[in-house]
């Protein structure tokens, strides 16, 4: 007892609650600050260790010293008749009391002002097809929203950037299950790959209220993972933590992260979530390496290579995915795009690359067996009705396949979509309902450029040529494209605004064949046949020319016979069906030809009681059937 009351007089007891409660205020000050300094992480985790060091050496230091009217002495040389430690034992409650006042302020400050803020809202979509908003159309930024960037690899190994991918990909699917969580996705989340961007701008961008970043470092089978959950607001860090494992133990850490992350978001996790979380990524380090791989191939086969020479790439490590995670359901539709590419190329003559008979012959039944995947291991019922969509399509099993694309336009889920859904919906009158789908979908991935894409197309089919240009415009800032380019030439068409029409081809359409087309589809929409003439004769002397792009012109220049003759001719291939449907769609010109030119096509369109012809969004003069 004598020891308590002696630590007392002394002010042990106060120096040690003025220290901690100083501490902590200290720790909030410098979490926000590292960010905004763009302050090495590090630097917050040394501040911590110093002053945990500090603690004893300050309750030592207030045992051993004391402060006297002549300043500091040691205790043993103080006279305990002339000791002050009751005046300065007073100075220090009024000290803490002060902390004290100055926490509570900052922790009202930071729970209740700056909880409750939002970032600048990004530019993504909130309009229906009549909306008469102005022209940037902003998105309501949910409290509960979080975009995963990607991890940076730490360590050089070959495959080290990959394998930092893949994690931060498994910890993005696993939070995309939480329904009441809006995850940006990996589209859009890793269009900020490389860039030193402040996580407000990125926030901003993406339409989000928290931004997930970090680290991974492997040495061997060493792994050191680091992660954090950053409010944009203030850059405050909500929860953040290291993790020293092995490569093993990969997956342990990925669920670990995804779950704290929810936790510190306040969602309530059962265990029906925290399952569905769990099964949400591969669980295999190298199916998810090898995936990354086939991905990089993937989206260079969409625009920086030759499409079938891309996915050929991308095939050979997506073999090896399905070789070790064949219950992975995603992979199987990507697999089948390939194949798909092989026969609509084959159908509509567009075959530039080399090709065996056998390939051929073997395209179909892989593109058909790989949709029956998709569908046989989708881990949702909405996944389920989107690849079932799909494999009708593909397959020209049309019977009941409206029913399939109204209940696949119903499903809110972000991260189930289908590859042909745009298709059907803009041909067969549904492309209002896929423009309100398309609307949803937009906040889940702003950055990727095929979402604008759809939704502006969409709006043009549903005959709202205004709306179409606000997306079109929008998209082509956000996430520019050929074809989102190519949507907002055909907007400004519809709208009357032929000169800026001129003007875009000319500062965004670098390739010479796509600039020739717009041309044409302009001296085509404003009636002009002797230009019309003169530009699809030079399309035609072109030696990269293409059948597609030529059916389209000649169907813009009201040659009839052409058109017929050209679609009789794809109507006898097997495949020829899913390539008129492309055609129809990409004509945007309503029935490009007569459908006794078709009588396959007819057949089954009849057998499904699908509507024909579809819209006509633009008008073409010189077509006149």
């Amino acid at each position: 007892m004598s020891l308590f009351v002696e630590l007392k007089r002394r002010n042990v007891f106060r120096v040690a609650a003025a220290y901690v409660v100083a501490t902590w205020l200290l720790l909030q000050i410098v979490d926000v600050l590292v960010p905004i300094l763009t302050l090495p992480e590090w630097v917050g985790r040394l501040v911590f260790l110093l002053l945990v060091i500090g603690f004893p050496i300050a309750l030592i230091f207030a045992w051993a010293f004391e402060m006297t009217p002549e300043g500091l002495k040691k205790e043993s040389q103080v006279d305990r008749s002339k000791s002050i430690v009751d005046r300065t034992g007073r100075k220090l409650d009024r000290a803490i009391i002060g902390v004290l006042v100055v926490a509570l302020a900052w922790f009202a400050w930071d729970k209740f002002l700056v909880g409750d803020s939002a970032p600048a809202p990004s530019a993504t979509a909130q309009t229906t097809a009549s909306d008469d908003s102005p022209d940037k159309v902003l998105l309501n930024t949910s409290e509960k929203s979080v975009a995963v960037l990607p991890f940076i690899a730490m360590s050089s190994g070959p495959d080290d950037e990959y394998f930092a991918d893949g994690l931060t990909e498994e910890i993005l699917n696993s939070l995309a299950q939480l329904p009441e969580l809006l995850v940006t996705a990996r589209t859009s989340a890793f269009s900020f790959k490389g860039q030193e961007i402040p996580v407000q701008e990125i926030a901003a961008a993406l339409g989000v209220r928290h931004i997930v970043e970090g680290s991974v470092r492997r040495s061997g089978e060493r792994l050191r993972v680091t992660a954090q959950l950053i409010r944009a607001a203030d850059g405050f860090h909500v929860w953040s933590e290291n993790y020293d494992s092995t490569s093993a133990d990969t997956i342990a850490v990925q669920e670990n992260i995804a779950e704290k992350i929810a936790l510190a978001l306040d969602i309530v996790l059962d265990e029906n979530k925290r399952e569905a979380m769990r099964q949400a990524g591969l669980r295999d380090v190298e199916a998810f390496t090898n995936y990354q791989k086939g991905m990089e191939w993937f989206n260079r086969a969409h625009g920086d290579v030759p499409t079938v020479e891309g996915l050929r790439q991308a095939n050979v490590y997506f073999d090896k995915v399905i070789e070790r995670v064949p219950e992975f359901w995603q992979v199987y539709s990507q697999h089948a795009d390939l194949f798909i590419h092989i026969l609509a190329d084959d159908a509509s003559r567009e075959l530039t690359f080399e090709i065996t008979e056998q390939e051929l012959e073997d395209a179909y039944s892989t593109a058909i067996a790989d949709y029956e995947s998709a569908i046989r291991y989708a881990r949702t019922p909405n996944m389920r009705q989107m690849s079932e969509l799909d494999l009708a399509t593909a397959s020209g099993n049309w019977q009941g396949l409206i029913g399939r694309l109204e209940r696949a336009i119903a499903v809110p889920d972000c991260t189930a979509n289908s590859n042909w859904m745009s298709e059907i919906a803009d041909l067969f009158g549904y492309a209002a309902d896929y423009h309100q789908r398309m609307i949803k979908v937009l906040p889940c991935d702003p950055r990727r450029s095929i979402f604008w894409f759809n939704t502006a197309r969409s709006a043009l089919f549903a005959g709202d040529g205004s709306a179409a240009l606000r997306f079109a415009r929008e998209g082509a800032e956000i996430a520019p494209g050929g074809w989102v380019n190519d949507m907002l030439i055909r907007s400004l068409l519809v709208t009357g605004q032929i000169d800026e029409a001129a003007e875009e081809i000319d500062s965004r359409v670098q390739d010479a064949e796509t600039a020739l087309v717009y041309r044409a589809m302009i001296a085509a929409s404003q009636g002009d046949r002797p230009l019309f003439d003169k530009l699809l004769a030079q399309h035609e002397a072109r030696q990269d020319a293409n059948d597609f792009w030529a059916f389209i012109l000649h169907a813009w220049g009201g040659h009839r016979e052409v058109v017929n003759r050209m679609a009789g001719e794809m109507d006898g291939h097997r495949y020829g069906y899913k390539a008129l449907l492309a055609l129809a769609h990409w004509c945007t010109c309503g029935a490009a030809w007569d459908l006794d030119a078709t009588p396959n096509f007819a057949a089954k369109l009849k057998e499904s009681s699908l509507p024909w012809p579809p819209p006509s969004p633009m008008t073409f003069p010189l077509k006149d059937w």
